[in-house]
């Protein structure tokens, strides 16, 4: 099991689960507005622990044309393991948007 942590909260979450859906479906506000292809960028964190060393091409190309790289990283393209501290840094509740974005698939996608 991996554990997350986010401000004050801890979730213990399956290992290998897509990060964007561990946050949202244990109740974190966070964005993900093109439903995980590493398109829009809204599903950004900024970890305090346990970031992943690997990066997919996806998420590294994203980042790099958006001058975000080595700032955030995106949740789509990450699988819990072990602990994670996480800010999630676009969320609903501090946007215009009514909802989060179409949920990404439980396969990592691109």
């Amino acid at each position: 099991m991996a554990q997350l942590n986010v401000g004050d909260a801890s979730f213990e979450v399956a290992d290998g689960v897509r990060l964007v859906l561990a946050l949202e479906d244990s109740g974190v506000d966070i964005l993900h507005r093109c439903g995980g292809y590493a398109g829009c960028t809204t599903c950004r964190v900024r970890f305090s622990e346990g970031e992943p060393d690997e990066m997919r091409d996806a998420e590294r190309e994203r980042l790099e044309s958006r001058d975000l790289l080595g700032e955030v990283r995106l949740s789509c393209q990450i699988l819990t393991d072990g602990t994670m501290a996480v800010e999630p840094l676009m969320t609903v509740s501090s946007t215009e948007f009514d909802d989060p974005g179409d949920r990404p698939t439980d396969d990592m996608t691109p």
